[in-house]
């Protein structure tokens, strides 16, 4: 019995020693990141010669100067750079990319495995550019649930995604996957396939995607530019349906964002209690009134406006029943911007990547620079405004001590030339340094 004590005792000594070695191990395996900025998003400051300090995937200090660490840190020296926290692009689509005319038979010539392949490139390209976290609005058969899955797991490298899987529609709406087709291929596209028609068929297609895996709901509310349909402005849902929409989509937990041009699809969606604005063209000062009573963020794409208004000059880019549309709304939507900012409306980075090239998510800065933001407030829109939006700013958003990892970075000072913002050198999501 003795005999038994003793071994016992040191075997109690020997696995305290185990765990005192563990927890040095721990504590030795940070990463300490010197920036000469450092933008931390929580106020307008920018703050000069700072270490912060990552563990694991958190941010657990920021300290002043160069701290290089100890034995078993990793420091990493962003001398000449601004830091900040990573990028977030409130409206991508992963999985496609606009190319002209062949974009238009892609749904005829590529199958649910060509759009994943691709969506792991775009997403690539995506978060080497800055953006660590993104909204993907509207895949084609939930390719993206499956990337999200991958990316999570590893497997592949991305943006952290928060998904809408397929957008949802009306018969003939934007977004119905059928338009343009003929007859015998249109078909009758249902909930499943994100195109509903009255209450029921509106709460069947958001239990849909909450089955299939989507994070949030997206909605075209109103025409859009590049489907194959006449208008690009008219409300395509009606009052009761949203109103189902948006009900249902709360009973879990999901968020609903909602494509719009015209004005009176605008209006429906914000009194029926969607949570953000995609693209706004036709946003007047009762829509701003409305957005800002309801708190409704606004997702501006100025970017897309700007690249479909220059494709529309080229003969044969776009099909006729869509060069109209993109020549007459593209150029009004950095102009809309300038509006709804000058009028204190909720704004978070968008660009509708996918219609213009996955990567160039940057250029959004300098267009909102040009239209009248300050260049911090600009960055903002891409940091705490997105994550307030996602509601997710309790663990991103800011470089903050205990908030996940997501850390960004250029050369130069961005306050003093925002398109440096597109030339982001140094990329780290969750704890882990993606490009250095």
């Amino acid at each position: 019995m003795i005999k038994n004590l003793f071994n016992r005792s040191q075997a109690a000594k020997v696995a305290l020693v185990i765990a005192g070695l563990l927890m040095a191990a721990h504590v030795q395996a940070a990463t300490h990141i010197f920036a000469s900025q450092l933008i931390t998003s929580e106020d307008s400051k920018i703050q000069s010669d700072k270490t912060v300090i990552v563990e694991g995937n958190k941010i657990v200090k920021i300290v002043d100067g160069k701290d290089e660490g100890g034995e078993g840190d990793t420091f990493i020296d962003l001398t000449g750079s601004t830091l900040m926290p990573g990028l977030m692009d409130m409206h991508v689509h992963l999985s496609f990319q606009n190319e002209g005319p062949s974009s238009y038979l892609k749904s005829f010539t590529s199958n649910e495995a060509d759009y994943a392949i691709a969506a792991v490139d775009y997403a690539r390209k995506t978060v080497m550019a800055g953006f660590t976290t993104v909204r993907n609005l509207g895949d084609v058969d939930n390719e993206t649930v499956a990337l999200r899955k991958s990316i999570n797991q590893g497997v592949t490298v991305g943006p952290r995604i928060y998904t809408a899987a397929k957008s949802i529609a009306t018969t003939g709406g934007h977004a119905d996957p059928t338009n343009g087709r003929s007859s015998d291929l249109m078909g009758n596209p249902g909930p499943r396939d994100g195109v509903i028609n009255g209450v029921a068929e509106a709460r069947q297609a958001v239990r849909q995607r909450y089955k299939d895996g989507a994070d949030l709901i997206k909605i075209t509310a109103t025409g859009g530019v590049l489907s194959v349909a006449k208008s690009g402005q008219n409300p395509q849902f009606m009052t009761d349906e949203l109103e189902a929409i948006v009900q249902t989509a709360k009973d879990y937990g999901m968020t609903v964002a909602v494509h719009a041009h015209g004005k009176e699809g605008m209006k429906r969606a914000i009194l029926a209690g969607v949570n953000s604005i995609e693209h706004g063209t036709y946003m007047d000062k009762e829509i701003i009134k409305l957005m800002r009573k309801h708190d409704v963020y606004y997702v501006p794409t100025i970017l897309a406006g700007n690249f479909v208004a220059e494709k529309a000059k080229i003969d044969g880019y776009f099909p006729d029943i869509v060069r109209p549309k993109a020549a007459a709304i593209g150029p009004l939507i950095q102009q809309t911007f300038a509006r709804a900012h000058e009028n204190g409306v909720l704004i978070a980075y968008g660009t509708d990547s996918g219609v213009s090239a996955h990567g160039n998510n940057g250029q959004e800065f300098a267009l909102m620079v040009e239209a009248g933001m300050s260049e911090m407030d600009a960055i903002f829109t891409a940091t705490i405004n997105a994550a307030k939006l996602l509601k997710i700013d309790k663990e991103l958003g800011t470089v903050t001590q205990g908030k996940f990892a997501d850390l960004v970075a250029v050369k130069g000072n961005p306050l003093d030339d925002i398109s440096l913002m597109e030339k982001i050198d140094f990329v780290m999501k969750d704890g882990k340094v993606v490009k250095n």
